[in-house]
């Protein structure tokens, strides 16, 4: 099989996400390239959640809405996903959970039922293994070899792992094989979740030390990086409150340290001070941003991409700051390094937008096409020697720190601070900051940016457009942007947000969009909607 979706659903809090990271580890293993779409409400335990794996023989980055297989451990799994359900669809369920009436009247060519409560029971296992029972019984149904599910079992499985793998075992003798996925001549790539290559491109960006406080859906970069803390010499903090974090960050940088803090929108607005603190005393610092849709709280366990604006201007008073937009792991790993590098080389805050699809959408990563990521040496502020003063200050001042209030030193010091825009966007000619994709002589572009990446690329591709994709956004690359879209006779906008907001600092420019693809329900656009809806603009 060239492709395989499937979905796999259940409760809140019932290992739903760590089930979803299982099977993609075991189909990685026969060398075909994953993306994990991950479903999840903000409650701890109840409600509905699930993860929907895709493998193909070619990288992915996005998921589709139809599936091949579902794998049932409640019903609201088979209730809300039947729009999902094909005519050769496969349902394997728990029927001790799931009314067996409701999946029978489903589309599915095949419908399995495993008494996963009777299993459990005879093997003394707890509740939290049905997962286990079923994602055996899927591998079965696809062919693949029981030894390779151990392994990967006796891998992932930290804890009781003899009588997972005896239920597993249980699950996998239930079934029988529907299909063959074949073992591909291709190595496995490793999977990263956009956190963490996030977390890996700080670190070879020269990380020091990494302040936060957890915010979906930036806090697994914190759990991550907390993680291999020893391995690295980081320092890894979790403080009261975000304006703890900016503060604590900013002295970190007064110190001489590479600093990096992860926030989301409403963490970010109690930063919003501090970055200025950072753009007036030129205090390098990276601000991992985490959209997620608004305002206020709004949905803070799905995806937006609402925050454009608000990084682009936040803060009081006016100041150079870079803000980057990757769309995919390699990417995340390779510009959260290099805005780490950018923020030491010009003294400015850096923000690296990112939002739940991206953070915690699952990947393939390829290092050797990321990218390199060097080290800069800041040239800033280190340890102040003995008898020496180093003046950091948020109040206007002098080069040499100073308070000043002289209309002469103001306006000296403030064109001093905004020249660096200039000399950012020079420094950006050395890198990709705009990506294009596709059919690059189509005179129709497919516009995007950030986690629409990926979605993009392949509709842009099965369409026959040329798809254009800025990175940097602000300072905006706006000749690197001309040149991408040259010759374009209609430019079809992708976002995530309500109202346009790549299009509205488009418009700065002189950029006329065309058409454009909005949704704003929390959730990400799959492949065949986005398919569906550039037909009905083209």
């Amino acid at each position: 099989m060239e492709e395989l979706s499937v979905l796999i659903g259940g409760r809140a809090g019932f290992g739903i996400d760590k089930s979803g990271s299982i099977l993609s580890y075991i189909i990685n293993r026969l060398g075909y390239r994953v993306y994990i779409y991950r479903n999840y409400p903000s409650i701890i335990r109840g409600g509905h959640t699930f993860s929907i794996i895709r493998a193909s023989e070619d990288r992915v980055y996005s998921h589709k809405d139809p599936v091949d297989y579902i794998l049932a451990l409640n019903q609201d799994t088979v209730n809300l996903h039947r729009q999902r359900i094909k005519k050769d669809s496969v349902i394997i369920y728990d029927a001790d959970s799931v009314k067996c009436e409701g999946v029978s009247s489903c589309l599915a060519k095949y419908v399995v039922g495993i008494s996963v409560s009777k299993i459990l029971k005879e093997e003394n296992a707890p509740e939290v293994m049905r997962n286990t029972c079923v994602i055996g019984a899927f591998c079965k149904t696809i062919g693949i070899e029981w030894d390779a599910v151990e392994a990967v079992l006796r891998k992932e499985i930290t804890k009781n792992i003899e009588i997972n793998l005896k239920v597993a075992r249980r699950g996998y003798d239930e079934v029988k094989s529907l299909a063959k996925m074949r073992k591909l001549d291709s190595s496995s790539l490793p999977l990263l979740t956009g956190n963490e290559a996030i977390a890996l491109g700080l670190i070879n960006g020269g990380l020091n030390t990494y302040i936060s406080y957890p915010m979906t859906p930036t806090s697994p970069i914190l759990h991550f990086l907390s993680g291999v803390a020893e391995d690295f010499a980081l320092r890894v903090i979790h403080p009261e409150s975000e304006i703890a974090v900016i503060l604590m960050a900013l002295g970190s940088s007064y110190c001489g340290e590479s600093v990096a803090v992860g926030t989301s929108g409403g963490g970010f607005c109690l930063m919003t001070e501090g970055l200025s603190f950072s753009g007036m005393a030129e205090l390098p610092v990276v601000i991992i941003l985490g959209q997620r849709p608004g305002p206020s709280t709004g949905l803070p366990t799905y995806t937006a991409q609402t925050e454009l604006h608000f990084a682009i201007n936040a803060g009081q008073g006016e100041f150079t700051r870079f803000v980057v937009a990757p769309g995919d792991a390699e990417e995340a790993y390779y510009w959260s390094g290099v805005s780490l590098n950018i923020s030491k080389k010009f003294r400015i805050p850096s923000i690296v937008l990112e939002d739940k699809t991206l953070g915690e959408g699952t990947y393939n990563f390829d290092i050797d096409s990321a990218g390199k990521i060097g080290i800069e040496q800041s040239g800033f502020q280190s340890i102040p020697a003995k008898d020496s003063v180093i003046k950091i200050n948020s109040y206007e001042h002098d080069e040499a720190g100073l308070t000043t209030e002289d209309p002469v030193i103001t306006k000296r010091m403030q064109d001093k601070r905004l020249a660096k825009t200039g000399l950012l966007l020079n420094e950006l000619k050395k890198y990709e900051t705009v990506k294009t994709y596709g059919n690059l002589k189509s005179p129709t572009v497919l516009l995007c940016w950030g986690s629409n990446k990926g979605v993009c690329k392949e509709s842009a591709e099965k369409s026959g457009l040329k798809m254009v994709q800025p990175i940097a956004l602000s300072p905006f690359p706006i000749d690197e942007f001309r040149a991408a879209i040259r010759g374009a006779k209609k430019i079809i906008s992708v976002e995530n947000n309500a109202t346009g907001q790549l299009k509205l600092l488009l418009a700065r420019y002189g950029v006329n969009i065309d058409e454009e693809i909005l949704k704003y329900d929390g959730r990400p656009f799959s492949v065949n909607e986005l398919e569906d809806r550039i037909k009905k603009v083209m």
